[in-house]
């Protein structure tokens, strides 16, 4: 029998979110081990995704889609109906209720020794003999066999005259002009919020492509079976997408089959991309992909849709470049689709520009540390740190990193969709299978 005593039995999950909290339950489902969950905020499950208060910031997949267990697809619908809810395995419910559901995920390990969960911020972490050890800001020291990194998305530090996109504090001007930079899904919910506080006033969302999520339609059955072409141009999965949409929708189904056919396939057609060919697909075809494939709820749409008809809220195609201020009202610096340069006045402006962040400066003192140390390292497009697909930290020398492992966001790099619920919780089941052992 296992020793659960021994740190080799010991598991470091960093990141008490939804990555952090599906890995813990992973583990403790598979048995022999010990977890300890540290996570710096006051919820537990909820991190930027499922924080949010507001009732009208809703799930962007439908429930049935949404369980923590890839192989119990109904658990959190029927962790609703227990609740005395119940939308219908296709409806949608808000992100709050969501986070309600994640951090009550671990209740049936509350009083069971194999997990310990720890308030606090990991600072730093470096391998330690046959493991690892971590340093908490109190100084505290945790030691263990192996960490897994569930840190999941860099927020960006605070910029003046900058709102965050994950902060809502009411409207303070209803009349004013509110600019967002961005226009994908943090926008959608800064729109929801300020049309429900009573907003009167112009919103402007300000990105490159001027692109809005697209809207689910209605409930289809799955995907059918589709042979993706890996490895080839950029241009070419393109044609080969939208062929698929023309076939769909000559079936009588919509571009949405044709996308929901394509998910299941897209870790292998990231894998199969050369470096060159996913610096192209990032600069041509990842904006079109994320609309299409990250869609809100007709709801939400709906809601949207009446602001752009009457105008109060406008796309603009261009870059933010800086702000200015002139007493109270700030001044938003821009370069228009067409070369122009232009500045705008407007009582807030939001910056919901996304979740692409460098690690190297925008990342936490743990990432820092990691990188500085060359126990990590950027991958080559500097969208997140070098991972393999077995989900090994790779370092500054190129080689993997046997006791450090990244999990949800934080490994994007290797797997580009990995920030959907779907995705994280099947690749927590499979780490947990190999390392709960």
């Amino acid at each position: 029998m296992k020793d659960l005593s021994s740190p080799a039995s010991h598991i470091l999950v960093i990141g008490g979110g939804a990555s952090g909290v599906l890995m813990a339950a992973h583990l403790l489902l598979q048995g022999g081990t010990r977890v300890t969950l540290v996570e710096k905020g006051d919820l537990l499950g909820c991190g930027i995704a499922y924080s949010t208060t507001d009732p009208d910031h809703i799930l962007n997949t439908r429930v049935h889609n949404m369980s923590a267990f890839p192989d119990r697809p109904h658990h959190f619908h029927d962790w609703l109906i227990e609740r005395g809810t119940d939308p219908g395995p296709n409806g949608f419910v808000s992100r709050s209720t969501y986070g309600d559901y994640m951090s009550d995920l671990l209740a049936p390990w509350q009083d069971d020794d194999r997990l310990v969960i720890r308030r606090g911020e990991i600072v730093s972490l470096a391998l330690d003999g046959g493991g690892v050890i971590a340093r908490l800001a109190t100084g505290e020291a945790v030691h263990a066999g192996r960490a897994i990194l569930a840190t999941g998305h860099a927020v960006p530090d605070p910029q003046p005259d900058l709102d965050s996109a994950w902060s809502f504090n009411g409207d303070v001007d209803h009349d004013g002009r509110v600019l967002i930079v961005g226009s994908g899904l943090s926008m959608i919910d800064q729109t929801l919020s300020l049309l429900k506080a009573g907003h009167r006033g112009e919103i402007v969302s300000l990105s490159r492509h001027g692109l809005l999520p697209l809207a689910h339609g209605h409930a289809l059955p799955r995907p059918r079976p589709v042979e993706p072409p890996l490895g080839t141009e950029v241009s070419d999965l393109l044609h080969w997408a939208r062929r698929l949409a023309r076939e769909a929708e000559a079936e009588g189904g919509s571009w949405r089959d044709a996308v929901d056919s394509i998910r299941p396939h897209a870790h292998g057609l990231w894998r199969a991309m050369s470096t060159d060919q996913r610096r192209r697909f990032m600069r041509h075809a990842a904006s079109w992909w994320g609309v299409h494939r990250h869609r809100i709820p007709p709801a939400s749409w709906e809601t949207v849709l009446d602001a752009l008809t009457r105008r109060q809220l406008v796309i603009r195609r261009g870059t933010f470049s800086h702000v200015t201020r002139e007493g109270e009202t700030r001044i938003a610096h821009m370069r228009l689709a067409d070369g122009a340069q232009e500045t705008l006045p407007a009582t807030r402006i939001i910056d919901c520009r996304g979740i692409l962040r460098d690690l190297a400066t925008h990342g936490s003192p743990l990432i820092r540390g990691l990188l500085a140390q060359g126990v990590a390292r950027m991958d080559p497009l500097r969208i997140g740190l070098d991972v393999g697909l077995d989900c090994r930290l790779i370092d500054a020398k190129g080689d993997p990193v046997d006791r450090i492992l990244a999990l949800g966001p934080v490994s994007r790099a290797a797997f580009w969709e990995i920030t959907a619920i779907p995705d994280i919780r099947e690749q927590a089941a499979r780490l947990a299978a190999i390392h709960a052992h």
